[in-house]
């Protein structure tokens, strides 16, 4: 061969390899990315190709498909009582994407999940259409609708309600709200103005905020409850009825400043139960300090404060800060300063008392399955951490039962069930110039000493108090009919 033709021959050879190369990096080291790809039409055009599957509460599914016209999308999404579910659901929208379960679980909810791979195939050889699978969840239907029709009465707030024994979330609810089918299709008219409607810059409330998980609010006196905890363990105090060492008038350490209790309240060296009770700023905020941030911190981290966590849906973390001075580990230990926490997680605190002082991993997907309903993946509880002794926790629940019984939380009393609980009203804005946030957490406890349900609410209102009580008068109601709806539902 001559060496012109050999040059050719060479040239072309390594066209060939890199026509080759080009090749095997799209279809190995791209494949992924190509198939994600928002501009990639076929991938949405096959994922609404078939109806999804459904997300399952109690037996029952709470999602379904619509056939669609005019569009190469050939199903769209739809819900029922969209609004009371979305922040479980998320939303599933051939425009505008999807969130919470529809999106974490699309694999399955599609029929795309790799395992589903040898049915898809037998399906494909037998000539069956291909089916979506199904997202089976732990929440309560009855507790769900409570909590909503509750915050619907007072205005924006959210609840978190869990099973103390196992972690399964039974509620989620989050107000204002709005309905995913109404933006389900394929970026009609009628879809886009409902997407562009409950956006924020045209909602101020945000309608589209989870405030269950996605909202971190000052908690207030609720957190009094993590202190109490933090001074058993630490061996601070030992029992619930032993006095402290509390003065009143109280400054808060290294300055001539006055930590003030809402009212004329007898907290001068008050037991932590009556402390509790009551609700002392002046006990618990000195506790938090005698104890110092790194024993407040590390109670705090215990109850699950500054981690996120996935339920299997991303909650905010809560916030216990780490760089304080006395003062303000004060002020932090009885919910101010820079305390802050989502309403699952002052759920978990509840409910790691009401459990005798562990605390459940939470989670709402209870199992996965096949179109034809076969277990994919079935989750098991598990442990997350022990805040508390048993002993201790057991001091701690007949404190939280003694608010209920005849302190500022009597309106959640449910008749023959024993309740513990704590209120709280978060101050906030700018030398505390808005209107607070009135919390409760709460836990109900049937004869046999089980405990099936804890509960956090929150809701931001106008109508609140400068007050501990408030939270019993806004909140404590709420949880009470969230209880009584998982009491009632297994009888």
């Amino acid at each position: 061969m001559n060496k012109p033709l050999r040059r050719i021959a060479i040239f072309c050879g390594l066209l060939v390899m890199a026509l080759l190369v080009r090749d095997n990096w799209l279809q190995y080291v791209k494949a992924d990315t190509l198939k994600n790809d928002t501009l990639n039409r076929r991938v949405a055009i096959e994922r609404y190709a078939t109806p999804r599957g459904d997300i399952i509460v109690d037996g029952k599914s709470i999602t379904g498909y619509k056939k669609t016209t005019g569009s190469d999308f050939e199903y769209k999404r739809t819900y029922k009582d969209g609004a009371m579910w979305s922040p479980v659901t998320g939303y599933a929208s051939q425009a505008f994407g999807a969130t919470q379960l529809e999106s974490i679980e699309d694999g399955i909810l599609t029929g795309n999940d790799d395992r589903l791979f040898f049915r898809n195939t037998l399906d494909m050889i037998t000539g069956k259409k291909k089916q979506g699978g199904n997202v089976v969840t732990t929440l309560n239907s009855a507790a769900q609708k409570a909590a909503y029709q509750g915050l619907l009465k007072q205005g924006k707030g959210a609840v978190a309600a869990i099973d103390p024994q196992t972690g399964a979330i039974l509620a989620l609810a989050s107000t204002p709200s709005y309905d995913p089918s109404t933006f389900a299709g394929n970026s009609t008219d009628t879809d886009t103005k409902a997407w562009q409607k409950i956006q924020k810059k045209a909602d101020p409330d945000d309608p589209m905020l989870n405030r269950a998980l996605r909202e971190t609010y000052p908690p207030g006196s609720t957190f009094k409850v993590v202190t109490a905890a933090a001074a058993l363990e630490n061996g601070l105090y030992d029992s619930a009825d032993e006095k402290t060492d509390s003065p009143l008038p109280y400054n808060l350490p290294t300055t001539s400043q006055p930590l003030n209790n809402e009212g004329n309240l007898p907290c001068e060296d008050a037991t932590m139960r009556e402390a509790l009770r009551v609700s002392c700023n002046t006990v618990f905020g000195k506790i938090g300090a005698d104890l110092g941030k790194d024993k407040m911190t590390e109670e705090a981290e215990k109850f699950g404060f500054n981690a996120e966590q996935f339920v299997p849906v991303r909650s905010n973390a809560s916030v216990f800060p780490k760089k304080m001075d006395q003062p303000q580990t004060a002020l932090s230990s009885i919910g101010q300063f820079e305390t802050a926490a989502t309403p699952l997680q002052m759920a978990m605190v509840a409910s790691a008392v009401a459990n005798n002082g562990e605390l459940m991993k939470p989670y709402m997907v209870d199992k996965l399955q096949a179109p034809n309903l076969d277990v994919i993946e079935q989750t098991e509880p598990e442990s997350l951490s022990r805040p508390l002794t048993e002993k201790n926790a057991q001091i701690l629940q007949s404190m939280m039962e003694t608010v209920v019984q005849k302190g500022t939380g009597t309106n959640a009393q449910i008749s023959g069930v024993t309740v513990g609980g704590k209120t709280g009203t978060a101050q906030h804005g700018v030398d505390n110039s808005e209107n607070p946030y009135a919390w409760f957490i709460s836990y109900a406890k049937l004869s046999d000493g089980s405990s099936p349900v804890a509960v956090a609410v929150v809701v931001e209102d106008e109508s609140a108090n400068r007050d501990d009580i408030s939270g019993g008068g806004l909140a404590a109601p709420i949880a009470k009919s969230v209880m009584k709806a998982v009491i009632d539902s297994k009888k």
